[in-house]
């Protein structure tokens, strides 16, 4: 097996000692470089798990978890994230907000006050980028919903993360602004190339989205099945009403329900 990001035969139990809660047991995953993979299961069944473990925030206790053919032993600085609240620090601006992780990854902590003007036009892109131009300068409390989760993304992609961890990052939207972000998130992973794990309950939004999903057990979770996600890119929002794609929205629902009932 061999990725860009490997989980390996991992076990991970919370709590530990003989009452603690078995999460992962026999995990294997592999995601290629560049490639947009989705995560869905029934709920508690180790998805977000999975996402702390590829950047390092957890250990397993026993399987081994690589990213960038490195065994990861701690944090991963390629990695950026982001989650279902958007968590935006109320007293500094969007734009702040997006320079954020400039000021905590390397190398970038140590070139930000030498490069700040080159630094401050690449939140402005990224802002542009997603529909945010001109609102740099707003506080978090005067933006929508769905604009705090655009400025969250560009948070994510300011230090150019070779990886994106995504963990139910539209779940709090409403149906309309949820498919426009799904656009968005589209159309940055066809400009950057970043190598994306999407972690999401939605299976319109998993497969609209990704070149593979992987299906989760219950708990504790393993991987029991690998979809490829055939349809050609860029994939238009009308794809999602389409006769095929809910044949395969189905398909899923079946392999989820059937985990739950055997849970």
């Amino acid at each position: 097996m061999s990725g860009f990001v490997d989980l390996r035969n991992i076990r991970l139990t919370y709590g530990g000692g003989p009452d603690g809660t078995l999460a992962l047991d026999g995990l294997d995953m592999t995601i290629r470089k560049g490639e947009f993979a989705a995560v869905v299961g029934p709920s508690g069944c180790g998805k977000s798990t999975l996402m702390k473990l590829a950047t390092g925030l957890m250990r397993p206790q026993s399987g081994t978890v690589e990213v960038a053919g490195k065994e990861v032993n701690g944090p991963v600085s390629i990695a950026g994230m982001a989650f279902q609240n958007p968590s935006m620090l109320p007293w500094r601006t969007t734009l702040q907000n997006v320079m954020l992780p400039l000021e905590i990854v390397q190398p970038h902590r140590r070139k930000l006050s030498k490069e700040r003007a080159a630094y401050l036009q690449k939140a402005e892109d990224l802002l542009s980028l997603v529909g945010l131009k001109g609102f740099g300068e707003k506080f978090p409390w005067q933006l929508s919903g769905g604009m705090q989760q655009r400025a969250n993304l560009c948070r994510a992609l300011i230090h150019d993360p070779a990886l994106l961890m995504l963990d139910e990052p539209f779940g709090a939207l409403d149906a309309f602004t949820r498919e426009e972000l799904w656009q968005v998130m589209r159309d940055l992973h066809a400009e950057k190339g970043f190598t994306t794990i999407l972690v999401t309950h939605d299976l319109r939004e998993a497969v609209y989205l990704a070149d593979r999903v992987f299906v989760m057990s219950a708990r504790p979770g393993r991987v029991i099945l690998e979809k490829q996600i055939t349809f050609p890119r860029p994939r238009p929002i009308d794809l999602t009403y389409e006769a095929d794609f809910n044949d395969i929205v189905h398909e899923l629902r079946g392999y989820i329900a059937e985990a739950r009932a055997a849970a």
